[in-house]
């Protein structure tokens, strides 16, 4: 059993003694409280049964109402407050939609705020805008131009706003259908290294412990990971980790303040006077991750900290991995890492000194060019202690929204089908039968290769669900470029984005969506810890036209294949979680979750459970790892572009409440700014080969040699060429600093 929170008020915890900390710089969760209320002050009553009885559309934690299945009282984060809005607001008059040139020029976070929108609209080449169409018309000239083209000149994009697992599944078998795999969603974008990395230790695919293994464990262990700022809800779990006793810290770039120390509105004590979360924090290089780890396990192995007994049973490949260790030297690791040999070794110490353990990372570790050895080597730290398939351990890539973690597993990906199989002739084989149609053996494009496509004029269609390829894929102007060389173009959303702005090549289509809280039937999502949770519809207005996904995307794989209409064909919601249930083996339950509450955790509590590992060979296998080299050019930095007051790439805020930096700011060390003669706000220039930035100066606790900038405005510093084996792009960067010189 692991040990339970601390009952009492415990001020050695406390973040400060002046009450409500007043004067520092956090979020005011109870602004946003107001804030939204404010906002939804026309649908209040609609607003709150979404809050109250809704599963959450923000992040991966996934709250039914506002309570969760590992604490009790009130789950409510100012994420989730801040896209509420998007649920409530009225439709735009499709008048606005007649002359775009003014429109063009303004931000998403603007486009965002004119409303819902109401009705298919089409705009064709060489008009100023948009004008209204019918359902009818609108999915003809979508069907008509699939039909007159090839199935590999179609690409499918599918974000993880608020999508639900119906709508994923209900997908990419209707792209299926049409004879292609050319199908990805932004779960591949977030975390396809973690999955690849998980299964090629572990077998398992997902993340292995649950959240109430943070709230007792001896050693909790933040890597590229900030959830005060991505999964602000679990910052209730810190609180009440550090009443168990629970050793929280951080391995990252820069001290992040939020995972420092935080006031949780829900908690009284921590209300009134914060809560520290992280007692240590280990600043690194970015990009120095692996090298760090590696330096930690050569620490262990040399004092022997390992559990040798669970290391001999259990795994494979250790003498393999202590050889390599041994090659490594302190010099190089300190080199790559940015850190000493010293503080290696008090982490390592840490490790040892914990019987349990729980790693969480997230897209500071996964979205590198080796994103996937990023993984591995917190994988094979966890190994040398057993830390997984146990109570208090485990490995968790957490997820940043609420639709990811089914997105990957209903097969909405152009590498795997549903169930995580890959795609294989025997498996398209078996896909086949149970569907009654042919389906494609082979792998399709992701999408960044779906971009490159279209730049050559390899793409005929692109249809979007969702997501913004100008603002979460690097060089955007190379994304534009592609963009308008499209000849159609089909956007399904329930907001305007710029994308849906870029001039058309031929053609434009704008559909607009039902939100999850509107699909009739009721629907489903699948969290972080692998809970799925069943959604009700929540009565109360309609926008226009709109209509769910699913069955738009069903309807036009009928008109485009008119011979499979019987088989394309669900009569709701509940339908197709019959269906998933019958495909997807580890959703076999999915099919009974009817009402609001209901919910399952698939796999159990811990994947892995026993050390039982679904390996070919039932163990646990280390990898051996070579830290990244990489040779900084004298008057470059590192650049870490992944930050902000945001949801994915949805700005909501120009001043991060966190942090208290502004958009324009770029995060550097103070000893850095010193040594260039500059101070707090002076203004600089970033630049590369690729682009250049303009930026204010924000003195902040950061890893010399290191910078960050928010994102998406750091796009324009990346390269679209350096990925991951598993087609993440890299968004991190060098680039050198030049102040401006105002005239």
């Amino acid at each position: 059993m692991l040990p339970k929170p601390k009952k009492n008020w415990t001020p050695s915890n406390w973040a400060s003694w002046k009450p409500f900390g007043i004067g520092e710089q956090y979020p005011n969760n109870y602004w946003e409280v107001f804030r939204a209320m404010w906002l939804s002050r026309d649908k209040l009553p609609y607003a709150w049964n979404i809050l109250d009885k809704g599963v959450c559309d923000g992040c991966a934690l996934g709250t039914t109402g506002m309570k969760d299945w590992t604490l009790d009282g009130i789950h409510l984060c100012n994420v989730r407050l801040r896209l509420l809005r998007m649920n409530t607001m009225p439709a735009f008059d499709p008048v606005l939609l007649e002359d775009i040139s003014q429109l063009q020029k303004q931000k998403s976070a603007q486009l965002r705020d004119l409303g819902r929108l109401p009705y298919p609209m089409i705009r064709q080449r060489g008009e100023k805008g948009f004008r209204r169409v019918s359902w009818d018309e609108a999915l003809e000239v979508i069907s008509d131009r699939i039909r007159t083209t090839t199935p590999d000149r179609l690409s499918f994009y599918v974000t993880s706003r608020g999508t639900v697992n119906e709508t994923y599944y209900a997908t990419q078998k209707a792209v299926r259908a049409m004879g292609s795999n050319n199908i990805d969603n932004a779960a591949r974008i977030c975390h396809s290294p973690s999955t690849a990395g998980l299964k090629a230790a572990l077998g398992a695919t997902a993340t292995t412990c649950s959240y109430k293994d943070w709230i007792g464990t001896d050693l909790l262990v933040f890597i590229g990971s900030n959830v005060a700022n991505n999964q602000p809800v679990t910052v209730k779990y810190l609180h009440y980790a550090k009443k168990a006793g629970t050793r929280i810290v951080v391995i990252n770039t820069y001290r992040e303040p939020g995972m420092e120390r935080y006031w949780v509105p829900s908690i009284v004590e921590s209300a009134v006077f914060g809560t520290k979360f992280a007692e240590d924090f280990f600043l690194i290089n970015m990009g120095g991750d692996i090298a760090f780890l590696n330096g930690t396990i050569k620490h262990i192995i040399a004092n022997n900290w390992v559990d040798q007994s669970f290391i001999d049973l259990y795994t494979v490949g250790f003498a393999e991995l202590k050889t390599s260790l041994e090659s490594q030297s302190w010099e190089e690791l300190e080199r790559l890492s940015g850190t000493s040999r010293e503080s290696m070794y008090a982490f390592a110490k840490m490790v040892k000194e914990a019987n349990k353990a729980v790693f969480v990372w997230s897209m500071g570790i996964t979205q590198h060019e080796c994103g996937e050895d990023n993984v591995r080597s917190i994988i094979n730290l966890a190994l040398t202690k057993g830390f997984v398939g146990r109570e208090g351990c485990g490995l968790m890539p957490i997820r940043g929204h609420s639709g990811v973690q089914g997105g990957a597993e209903m097969g909405c990906y152009a590498t795997v089908f549903p169930g995580g199989k890959s795609i294989t002739p025997e498996n398209a084989a078996q896909l086949s039968q149970h569907w009654g149609f042919e389906v494609p053996a082979s792998k399709g494009l992701i999408a960044p290769e779906m971009i490159s496509a279209a730049h050559q004029g390899e793409i005929e269609v692109l249809f979007s669900v969702g997501g913004n390829f100008l603002e979460v894929l690097p060089e955007p102007d190379y994304v534009e470029a592609a963009l308008k060389q499209i000849p159609l173009r089909v956007h399904i959303d329930i907001v305007l984005s710029s994308q849906m702005l870029v001039e058309p090549a031929d053609t434009v289509v704008l559909l607009p969506a039902t939100t999850r809280y509107e699909i009739p039937g009721g629907v489903t999502e699948t969290n972080t810890e692998r809970r799925v949770i069943f959604s009700p519809e929540i009565p109360g207005p309609r926008i226009g036209e709109a209509r769910p996904e699913w069955e738009v995307f069903l309807e036009l794989a009928r008109r485009v294949k008119p011979d499979l209409a019987d088989k394309l064909a669900f009569a709701d919601t509940a339908a197709i979680r019959q269906e998933i249930a019958q495909v997807v083996p580890q959703y076999a339950g999915i099919q009974h979750l009817q009402q609001a509450g209901d919910q399952f955790q698939y796999g159990g509590s811990h994947l892995c459970f026993g050390w039982n590992f679904p390996t070919a060979d039932g163990k646990a296998h280390f990898g051996v790892l070579l830290p990244r080299q990489r040779e900084l050019p004298e008057g470059y930095f590192l650049l870490a572009t992944r930050r902000g007051k945001q949801f994915n790439s949805m700005v909501q805020e120009r001043k991060d409440a966190i942090t208290g930096a502004m958009r324009e700011a770029v995060l550097m060390n103070a000893a850095d700014a010193e040594q260039l003669g500059l101070k707090d706000r002076d203004r600089v220039i970033l630049k590369n080969d690729l682009g250049e930035l303009l930026c204010q100066v924000y003195i902040a606790p950061i890893q010399s040699g290191n910078l960050q900038v928010h994102w998406p405005e750091g796009n324009v510093l990346l390269d679209k060429s350096k990925r991951s084996l598993e087609g993440v792009p890299d968004y991190n960067a060098i680039v050198r600093l030049e102040k401006k010189c105002d005239k």
